[in-house]
């Protein structure tokens, strides 16, 4: 367990987008796959990071993210 995340490309980076779970629209900023796991079993889960109207970023699974129209 060396590596706790590491960036993914995506085609919306630094694209406007939405997040289907909140609602909330902004600058997608980072995909990462990200080792969450407390134990010694191993669990990565892909997080997009997600720069908010209020300039603050928050994270969501990157199958919630879509284009903003």
């Amino acid at each position: 367990m060396d590596e706790q995340y590491h960036y993914v490309p995506h085609r919306l980076l630094r694209r406007r987008v939405r997040d289907i779970a909140s609602g909330v629209e902004g600058e997608l900023m980072a995909v990462i796959n990200e080792n969450v796991s407390g134990t010694h079993i191993e669990r990565w889960v892909k997080l997009a990071y997600v720069r908010g109207p209020s300039g603050r970023e928050f994270t969501t699974s990157v199958g919630n993210i879509v284009p903003a129209d």
